[in-house]
This record gives C-alpha cells, structure tokens and sequence, in this order.
C-alpha cells in the first residue's frame, strides 16, 4: 500500500484489481485515456501470445489462474532476456510460472518508467512499497456483475456462476504467487463500487490519488 501520507500528486501508477465483471477494466481504459497513460491489459496479452504463439483468448483464458494446463515450463522465454523473449517466436506451450515472471517483468518495468494504469496481475502486491503508486479494488453486487456479463458469456451461461469461479480463480492467483489475500483491505487505497458509474468512478479515483484531470 501507499505509504501513508504521501502527496498524491506523486502518483505515477495506479493499480486496478477487481472483480469480475465490476467494470474495472473499462474503468481502468478511462483513466489511462484521461491522463495520457498506457494501459497494461490486452494489448499486453497479445504481445505475449505472439511470441509464444499462442491466441490472445488462450492466454486470458488462463492468464490469472493456476491451472494445471500451465504447469510445462516455457523456459527458453528468458534466456534471451525480456524484449527477446517478447520478439523471438517460440513452439512450448504457456507455463503458468512463465507467464507470471514475465507479468513481474512487464509490471515493475512499466512501474519505473511510470505514467502507466495496470489491470489485475498482481499489480497491488508486487508494487505495495513503492512510492509513488495508488492501488484501487473494484466491486460490485453480484446481480450487477451477471448483467454487465450479458455481452462478454455466450446465451444460456449461468454468469453469477461464472463471475464467482473467476473471483475464485483471481484470489487462487494472489494467494499462490503472492501469498497474500485478493480481497485484504490493507493491499489498496481505495476500495470502490462501480455501482455509482464507470465514468463517476474514474472521477473518484483521480480525486483520490490527487490527479483530477479533465478528460
């Protein structure tokens, strides 16, 4: 967490964990355009699909879990370093450790560089101590969540179901390559329902972290 105190106008990251189907990753895409920063989400997922030629849905679709199908290590990914991992076309399947090192890579050298929004990840645990950084928990009720998912699951899926066995998945992420839980009030700055609106919520972050900037 931010250290107590801290002029926010410091702040140089923010951090968005939420969950699923709260509306923090459109949240998130709000702030990043409002302050002209980048945006560490799909276009992230794509570049690492790329290079281990794997689809962008595969690797969302396994991105924030612990699933078995991960556990065939991708290796070659760092022999050549960060930005040879992300150019060289590699044949091993995605490995669950793999792609959580290189998210640690991605996310602590966008923190150094700053003026960056980072969606889920872990952002929040692996950035808790550095100045400079506002971490933010998105919710919302459950009824809502199910509606906002109307668009994103395919006719007849049970979404309430699905929205709670992602949370699950999300917690399971934070507690094995963290050892810290998703939903501990003391990881974030800020814990805020999306109830109030997408675009209202942005506002109280900004607020928040000291960086009210008209879009």
């Amino acid at each position: 967490m931010s250290p107590a105190g801290e002029a926010r106008t410091n702040i140089r990251v923010i951090t968005i964990a939420r969950k699923y189907g709260s509306g923090g990753g459109p949240i998130a895409e709000i702030l990043a355009r409002r302050l002209g920063w980048r945006l560490l989400d799909r276009s992230i997922i794509a570049r690492i699909s790329e290079s281990v030629k794997a689809s962008p849905a595969d690797v969302r679709s396994h991105e924030e879990t612990v699933d078995p199908w991960f556990h065939r290590i991708m290796r070659v990914i760092w022999r050549g370093g960060f930005e040879g991992a992300l150019s060289r076309p590699e044949s091993e399947p995605v490995d669950a450790d793999a792609i959580a090192a290189l998210w640690k890579h991605i996310i602590l050298e966008a923190a150094a560089a700053g003026g960056c929004v980072i969606v889920g990840r872990g952002g929040q645990c692996l950035l808790k101590k550095r100045p400079g950084t506002f971490h933010v928990f998105v919710y919302a009720p459950l009824a809502e969540r199910a509606e906002r998912l109307r668009e994103r699951e395919p006719a007849g899926t049970d979404r309430r179901a699905v929205a709670l066995e992602r949370d699950r998945h999300r917690s399971a992420y934070i507690r094995h390559y963290f050892g810290e839980d998703w939903r501990d009030p003391s990881l974030y700055d800020l814990m805020l329902c999306s109830s109030i609106g997408l675009e209202r919520a942005a506002d109280v972050i900004l607020f928040a972290a000291g960086l009210t900037r008209s879009a």
